[in-house]
């Protein structure tokens, strides 16, 4: 088995589950995100985008229910001793053979909690697992129960953050060296990744962000790519990935030269990020950091720029994105604590002058407050 996490860790997971469980009167947890099942057992695959759910009892037994491909899946990746398999067939309903595993496991009448927000229990997969479910068991909505023991991050786990932050670092080494006039995005992104899939990396949960001109002004990934030109800015957000652990880093770079409104964008980028930084400790609310940064970027003239975010928990995700939980925005309670790991973006996008900058990092919090995880400088690059 290609087990990321040695066994006392894996023993350690299951105990704080079976433990909140037990507090919360949960019979057992029906698990759909691939997260969880990767934290849980190290089961590691894209078959989420089928049904397949992962069970876990109070008594600590574990099934998972899978298609047929994700059977060796499953062998060669994770602690999991019992697997069973659904078949494809038309008008198959996966939901009737889980429903099956939870009668064997003599749960009829219990409560099961479920994780309801999970990108392979679609809308109908959710209606027929109601269906099967709703008249033998209690099912409530656990979607966060493995999520909220996710978000601090182990010894073992910050190794690969630790990991996934060099090879961002790396990353943005090739961007500076090869953005220039009459380069393609194409080929920016294409160093980067060699880079990070040289240095051991993984494929992001998500595709990176690209470009320059009006597209430097896009939060998303699209699929045009632009010859960068002189002068023109270029804005790209990536993130190094180990072990589908993830560091990201955000940036805007001026090419031939900057618009002196570029400069004073920055240094409010800058400014913000600084601030944050004091805020990002435990024991402050998540939201407080949000709050710092939206009053240092508003009272700097950019309340129309920026964002009603800056930034989220980062850690093992799967596709189709890498932010997790919790995001950082105003009023988000939840208290900042020892081994969290945040993703800190600052973003001001000028559509009335088309002008973009952005400057984000990774970030470790321990007991003495944080530790940005990239190790390049922060200053403004203009190539």
């Amino acid at each position: 088995m290609a087990l990321h996490f040695s066994e006392k860790e894996f023993k350690s997971r299951k105990f704080k589950t079976l433990k909140i469980m037990k507090e919360q009167n949960i019979d057992a947890l029906l698990m759909f995100r691939q997260e969880s099942m990767y934290w849980l057992t190290g089961y590691d695959t894209f078959g989420y985008v089928f049904f397949q759910a992962l069970i876990l009892d109070q008594s600590g037994k574990i099934i998972l229910l899978t298609r047929a491909p994700d059977l060796r899946q499953a062998q060669n990746t994770s602690n999991i001793e019992d697997i069973r398999i659904w078949v494809d067939k038309d008008h198959s309903n996966p939901t009737n053979d889980l429903k099956i595993i939870l009668d064997e496991l003599n749960l009829k009448g219990k409560t099961l909690g479920v994780e309801y927000e999970a990108y392979g229990l679609t809308g109908q997969n959710a209606l027929r697992l109601n269906k099967s479910l709703e008249n033998d068991f209690a099912l409530i909505d656990k979607s966060d129960l493995i999520s909220k023991l996710r978000v601090v991050k182990s010894n073992e786990e910050i190794v690969y953050v630790k990991k996934a932050a060099e090879l961002a670092d790396r990353a943005l080494d090739e961007v500076w060296k090869n953005t220039k006039e009459g380069v393609s995005e194409s080929k920016i992104l294409a160093l980067m990744n060699k880079v990070i899939f040289e240095g051991g990396g993984d494929y992001p949960a998500n595709e990176f962000i690209i470009g320059s001109g009006k597209n430097a002004l896009l939060c998303r990934y699209q699929s045009e790519k632009q010859i960068l030109k002189n002068p023109d800015q270029l804005t790209i957000e990536w993130a190094g990935t180990y072990r589908h652990y993830h560091s990201a880093m955000f940036r805007t770079i001026p090419i031939g030269k900057a618009n002196p409104k570029h400069y004073e964008m920055y240094e409010a980028c800058a400014e913000a990020l600084k601030n944050c930084e004091s805020i990002l400790k435990p024991g402050n609310k998540i939201g407080e950091v949000f709050d710092i940064h939206a009053k240092t970027l508003d009272d700097l003239g950019y309340v129309k720029s920026r964002m009603n975010a800056c930034g989220y928990s980062l850690g093992t995700t799967f596709s189709p994105n890498w932010m997790d939980w919790p995001m950082i925005y105003t009023g988000n309670p939840y208290i900042i604590k020892s081994g969290n790991i945040f993703f800190m973006h600052m973003i001001l996008m000028d559509s009335e002058n088309q002008l973009a900058m952005n400057l984000g990092e990774t970030y470790l919090v321990n007991d003495n407050g944080n530790e940005r995880l990239g190790k390049q400088k922060l200053d403004l690059v203009i190539l």
